[in-house]
């Protein structure tokens, strides 16, 4: 695949205007399946189940088999809605997206068309500086996911190249709300940085709703990032690309840059931009051509025969409505002020992704600053050496009972930290390491002072310093308890013992 030519981000936001628009698609966490009783696993990781064993025979298109509206997923995308300021429809209509790929048994998608549940929105997002930025909402409807393909035989995974593609359908009629921006203009220089906040922002609502783990390495929340470029002055849009299923927030700003000046280096050159969609590559930070991208008369969609058209009671709309939580923005700011972060210290916890655990460890008996340091740090540090989500580690309950612990006296940190590696390997909770492990702080004095005494045996002339004065010879001491004591003494304690030793002597 040849290098494209990229311009300069800076001349390219010179010579032209650029005009962003986002199709995130969410899956809900139901029990069941958007149109069929088969077990939703959208709440899970779906890749750990055995292929095609959560399916029924709506998933797979059989004849005969009929669909079924999850009653659940829509009052989940009512409430996704109005947490997006959308108005609801009185009446919306499932439609048919007619196009063949292989991961679709029945040939077409159930999905919405001119008769979404929710339009006309908008949801305001924060940019690392406070700025805030409103991104305009066109609509948000419902709909079902396709199954997966793994492409097999290749070099890349992709189909090209594949000697033969495998589809699993235990993903297909997964529910889905797809929410699709108006074109947002202004962002200038901070398009990327734009595209990064909104898609923090709905992973925020939406799991503020309790309706999606929204865990973009799994696929919960996948992004359509659409770019095009206007030359400065020119009222016609330009000529846009959808960049699909980008899967972390970090790519989602990438790709809006890298395309903002592939594009840009294009039309400079005279050349025209494609309508098409393209694929993110990761590893080189570039995307490439996908295919021709479709206008709606090409899906030929038309109204789904076999379901009634969805009409909420208001009283229903007016339920959801009253509860609704917080809005993550102004949460944001209530949690910091009330853990007394500064900044820097939330802006860290912000960006790991660690406000949910953060406030859960909290809630469950830490404080703030204890909390704070060990998502922030050695939690999160053992997430990335083992390229784990930091969720999936350690369960908040038992990150307060360690510093529990801490605070008792019964662990120093550098004991926490092992104890901590034994519940994360799953050996129980913090106590059940510490007893299974003997690793609890020696508090018996008498044991101390004995191996202080020793320590003084072995070096006589560390005593003499001491009395004389020197009191940071002490260290020399402290280390060779600290040694027979295999690390289970706590240091202050030891010193205060020997301090005293030296004082009777």
């Amino acid at each position: 695949m040849a290098t494209a030519k990229l311009m300069d981000y800076d001349k390219a936001l010179e010579l032209f205007e650029p005009v962003l628009g986002f199709e995130v698609h969410v899956e809900l966490n139901t029990r069941t399946k958007m149109f069929s009783g088969a077990p939703n696993p959208a709440h899970e990781d779906f890749h750990a189940a055995e292929p095609n064993t959560l399916i029924a025979p709506v998933d797979l298109g059989l004849p005969g088999s009929l669909p079924v509206v999850n009653a659940t997923a829509v009052r989940s995308s009512i409430s996704l809605g109005l947490a997006l300021g959308c108005s609801i429809a009185e009446s919306s209509r499932f439609a048919r997206k007619n196009y063949f790929y292989p991961d679709l048994g029945k040939n077409y998608q159930i999905s919405q068309y001119d008769e979404p549940i929710a339009f006309e929105g908008s949801v305001e997002v924060e940019l690392e500086d406070g700025t805030l930025v409103t991104i305009p909402i066109e609509r948000a409807h419902m709909e079902e996911d396709a199954g997966k393909l793994t492409h097999m035989g290749g070099a890349t995974g992709r189909i090209q190249g594949a000697e033969y593609s495998l589809v699993d359908y235990n993903r297909a009629g997964v529910p889905l709300v797809e929410i699709v921006t108006k074109p947002i203009f202004g962002a200038e220089h901070r398009a990327p940085e734009v595209a990064k906040a909104y898609i923090a922002a709905i992973r925020d609502i939406v799991r503020g709703l309790g309706i999606s783990e929204a865990r973009m390495e799994r696929g919960n929340l996948r992004c359509d990032a659409n770019v095009s470029l206007r030359p400065r002055g020119q009222e016609k849009l330009g000529t846009r690309t959808e960049t699909k299923n980008v899967n972390s927030m970090r790519s989602v700003e990438r790709a809006v840059r890298y395309e903002i000046q592939r594009q840009a280096q294009i039309l400079a050159d005279g050349g025209v931009i494609i309508q098409e969609t393209r694929h993110w590559h990761e590893d080189t930070g570039t995307t490439s051509p996908g295919r021709p991208k479709s206008d709606a008369d090409d899906y030929r969609y038309f109204p789904e025969p076999d379901l009634l058209p969805v009409e909420p009671a208001r009283e229903l709309v007016e339920e959801l409505r009253a509860a609704l939580p917080e809005q993550p923005i102004a949460r944001r700011r209530r949690l910091k002020a009330d853990w007394g972060f500064t900044d820097l210290e939330f802006q860290d916890v912000r960006n790991g992704g660690l406000i949910d655990v953060v406030a859960a460890t909290i809630d469950a008996g830490s404080t703030p600053a204890a909390a704070r340091k060990w998502w922030t740090g050695e939690i999160t540090r053992v997430a990335n050496a083992q390229e784990r989500d930091v969720a999936d580690l350690v369960s908040p309950q038992n990150v307060a009972a360690l510093q529990q612990l801490v605070d008792a006296g019964t662990l120093t940190d550098k004991l926490a930290r092992q104890v901590l590696e034994g519940v994360i390997a799953g050996e129980g909770s913090p106590q059940e390491v510490v007893d299974a492990r003997g690793l609890a702080v020696v508090s018996d004095d008498g044991a101390l002072i004995a191996a202080i005494d020793d320590a003084f045996a072995a070096q006589p002339d560390v005593l003499a310093k001491i009395k004389d004065g020197k009191v940071q010879a002490a260290g020399a001491v402290i280390g060779a308890v600290m040694k027979a004591m295999k690390g289970q003494a706590d240091a202050a304690r030891v010193r205060e013992l020997i301090l005293e030793r030296a004082a009777q002597d």
